[in-house]
């Protein structure tokens, strides 16, 4: 089957240029001006961008957390993901006690191969470094799980010690790994959150007290000079404020293999959503900061102080006492309401995986804060880059899988939970405005997404096997 999108403007990372563009089969066969139909789909693209499909590295789906268990799945998040012009992502895998590196994979196979829709990766979080783990390292990245995550917060369950991180950082440098980390300091945390709840400081805003900023920036450098000691890449997840910036833009200018991401919501909400009644909503880890945080996460993405932009996509419910309909089915699931009397106890996490390339396109490339084309790099380019899938995803390119995002810049939105395809009970963008969102979403040339229309089947989405020794971007 093939496929002719005409009168297209193709962007990618570096070039913006009006062209058609022919898919055969999975793959984009070829870029050109006038290519002739021969027989092709005939897709009309005129007024509109191709762009490279989305590409997160950092969800969660149908993560257990807390007492309950993220809302979205594998075909859920994948759906939303669709419709919000992201056709792969990377979710994180969490060995369990006791469990090899391979059981863990397994077990989130068994989670999303039947039901995924849009192509996915996985990296593994270690949780508990033994001899056999640390000899299985190697053997993860021979069979494409090219990284890992490690986990500096959340004492007693989570948490590793700088022991672990510093062997998993020379055991990944000898295989051509990439560590992630969790940049939190987890012991300092630990006793803010006792002493708060001792003291009867129980609301929303005290997850955000709990977990200054000084706690993220001091953990991120630690694990910067971790990484230069160990001569490992190292890619900080979720970074919220300036002072962890820094540290990351301090190990770069000198020559460590050092990388950072934030997530779209550290861009636009501070500690004063947390005060607000519907507070828990917006409980995740690390916490929203201040505005003048946002403003410094703007900065670093434009000079490249961070390189990616993801989601920690991982969404609760707000209430979970009540069901929500979703594809005609009803659905009830426990969420933030555990915590309602003690902020400690709100599943850490929030909904974003198909608001975020709508809400910076509008936000962030339709206010000049970023181009088109870094948005590109840093939504689909670097990732694929990064994480050892470039050029087959992240590009629009001859030989590329035909994973395409065909956005109408014209194209009006209301965000909101009614209008959603998460499956959750709201959305932090309530009520917002958006000007451009995808028309077609296509992943490996499938049509997935048609206006309102919904093509996407369970066990569609292929799993994606990496490449180590990726570069540095």
């Amino acid at each position: 089957m093939k496929t002719l999108i005409k009168n297209g403007t193709v962007v990618t990372a570096a070039e913006t240029y009006r062209a058609d563009l022919l898919i055969d089969g999975e793959k984009i066969a070829l870029l050109g001006m006038d290519l002739p139909a021969d027989g092709a789909n005939v897709v009309d693209a005129s007024g509109k961008y191709i762009l490279p499909g989305g590409i997160d590295v950092h969800t969660h789906l149908e993560l257990p957390f807390g007492g309950t268990v993220a809302s979205d799945d594998f075909y859920t998040g994948h759906k939303a993901a669709a419709f919000g012009g992201t056709t792969s992502h990377i979710d994180f895998v969490i060995q369990g006690k006791g469990e090899s590196l391979h059981q863990a994979v397994e077990n989130w196979h068994r989670k999303s191969d039947a039901k995924a829709v849009v192509d996915y990766g996985f990296h593994v979080a270690v949780t508990d470094l033994t001899e056999a783990v640390m000899n299985e390292i190697p053997s993860m990245g021979k069979e494409g799980v090219t990284s890992l995550k490690l986990f500096m917060a959340y004492k007693g369950s989570l948490q590793i010690d700088d022991t672990t991180l510093f062997k998993t950082l020379m055991k990944a440098a000898e295989a051509g790994m990439l560590v992630m980390v969790h940049a939190e300091n987890g012991d300092a945390i630990d006793v803010l959150v006792k002493q708060a709840v001792a003291g009867g400081h129980l609301t929303p805003e005290w997850h955000a007290l709990t977990r200054p900023a000084w706690a993220e920036a001091e953990a991120t450098m630690r694990a910067v000079a971790l990484a230069g000691i160990a001569g490992a890449p190292l890619y900080v997840v979720h970074v919220t404020n300036g002072m962890a910036v820094d540290q990351i833009a301090y190990g770069r200018a000198r020559g460590l293999n050092v990388m950072g991401e934030t997530c779209t919501q550290y861009f636009f909400f501070s500690i004063d959503n947390l005060r607000r009644p519907d507070g828990a909503k917006w409980v995740c880890s690390p916490p929203m900061r201040t505005a003048a945080d946002n403003e410094a996460l703007w900065t670093a993405v434009r000079n490249n102080s961070l390189q990616a932009v993801s989601t920690d996509h991982c969404p609760f419910f707000f209430d979970g006492t009540k069901e929500i309909e979703y594809e005609g089915k009803m659905v009830k699931i426990a969420g933030k309401e555990l915590g309602a009397r003690d902020f400690s106890k709100i599943p850490n996490g929030v909904p974003g995986i198909e608001d975020r390339m709508p809400i910076l396109w509008t936000y962030g490339v339709g206010k000049g804060r970023i181009s088109l084309n870094r948005l590109v790099e840093l939504c689909c380019t670097n990732p694929a880059k990064a994480f050892g899938m470039y050029p087959r995803k992240g590009t629009v390119a001859v030989g590329s899988d035909a994973d395409l995002a065909i956005w109408d810049p014209t194209a009006k939105k209301t965000m909101g939970q009614k209008t959603s395809q998460q499956r959750t009970d709201y959305n932090l963008y309530e009520g917002w405005e958006v000007t451009g969102w995808p028309t077609q979403v296509y992943v490996r040339g499938n049509l997935l997404v048609d206006g309102d229309t919904w093509n996407g089947e369970p066990g569609g989405g292929q799993w994606i096997k990496r490449s180590t020794h990726a570069p540095v971007v």
